[in-house]
């Protein structure tokens, strides 16, 4: 049974609120004024708070500051009852950090159905998904029923690229963000002569082109399937819904946003100060995020150049002296890596024998 902490001075609101949250299954919690709610608050750990405003020894703005500082109840849902119709006082209220408002008078439904999606959607987001076809389903579920859009989801679709096919293009508009399945993705970015340089490389669980869609942009960079790929494509309407009903997915989607700005900045640290050696033991020890069951790294020697930004006769005499080395074993065009913290070496030193 969910705890609910009712704080309302008016004592008919209070007993009949208190009526409708009892009759629906709900174990209350009373206060009659923002000090004491805020002392139940701390002790009870209610799984919702609805506050009135207007109330003796501290209005309902104080108890929202006070507990929103504080790490035992800073997540509970918080919930408005005010006469106050002010748009002002709304966004005060809401840039406190509240998750709803309801005017008084308030009608029974509106109550609990404000109840009921406040819960919801705080039980989502103390779930963890994983980053899985099936994460991505149970989460597309939960999010339908917390943000109450049955159609949120049906058109994503799993799509199929074959080996070398587009699957966008740098200053296209995005439409999708694309999860893999199963297969591997590059980027790349092109310049006038052709050139290219490899900027990331996703395996099955990733995700990318999220980056535009929240920018509002462009793509930056271009995206081709290295080998048969199933891919799942979640559109930018839906992507941008979940992003904004769910503080927790727009929080991991940004922390990949700055990993990803800090790994191509060192990237271009890298291209500008070392050494063909080092970078193609980095490219190396990234590309293993595409090894198969046997280990073995199936990635060409012109991707491989195209990641460390120099000719492919370059890249092909380094790898010949890792072979030589023992860091390294070459098989049918595979790669096997064998000594990862020696690879880790060249990247820390220009020589490593």
């Amino acid at each position: 049974m969910k705890k609910i902490l009712l704080i309302e001075d008016n004592t008919e609101i209070r007993e009949n609120t208190t009526e409708i949250l009892a009759l629906a299954n709900y174990n209350v919690v009373i206060a009659e004024n923002g000090k004491v709610g805020v002392e139940l608050a701390q002790r009870e750990k209610p799984d919702l708070i609805i506050c009135d405003i207007m109330m003796p020894e501290l209005d309902g703005y104080g108890v929202l500051h006070i507990l929103s500082k504080k790490e035992e109840t800073a997540a509970i849902p918080f919930i408005f009852l005010t006469a106050k119709t002010e748009k002002t006082d709304i966004r005060k209220g809401m840039n406190l950090g509240a998750d709803d408002y309801l005017t008084k008078p308030f009608d029974d439904t509106d109550l609990l159905n404000a109840i009921e999606a406040r819960l919801k959607k705080n039980l989502m987001q103390q779930k963890h998904y994983e980053a899985t076809p099936e994460g991505l389903d149970n989460f597309i579920r939960d999010a339908q029923q917390a943000l109450s859009l049955k159609d949120l989801g049906k058109d994503k679709k799993v799509k199929v690229f074959k080996k070398k096919a587009e699957i966008f293009t740098e200053g296209d508009m995005p439409l999708y963000v694309y999860l893999i399945k199963s297969g591997n993705v590059k980027t790349f970015k092109s310049n006038p002569d052709g050139k290219e340089l490899i900027t990331n490389l996703y395996a099955e669980n990733d995700f990318f082109g999220f980056e535009s869609v929240l920018e509002n942009s462009n793509y930056t960079e271009s995206a081709v399937a290295m080998q048969d790929s199933e891919l799942i494509a979640i559109p930018r309407h839906d992507f941008m819904t979940m992003i904004q009903g769910h503080p927790d997915v727009s929080a991991s989607f940004i922390n990949l946003l700055c990993k990803k700005v800090a790994e191509r900045e060192k990237q271009l640290l890298n291209l500008a100060y070392n050494s063909v050696r080092q970078r193609t033991a980095e490219a190396l020890l990234k590309s293993s995020s595409l090894k198969d069951a046997k280990s073995n790294i199936a990635i060409s020697r012109e991707d491989l150049a195209k990641m460390v930004g120099t000719a492919s006769e370059s890249v092909i005499r380094v790898l010949s002296d890792f072979k030589e080395e023992g860091m390294i074993e070459i098989q049918g065009g595979k790669i096997k890596i064998l000594k990862p913290e020696k690879l880790e070496k060249v990247i820390r030193w220009s020589v490593a024998r």
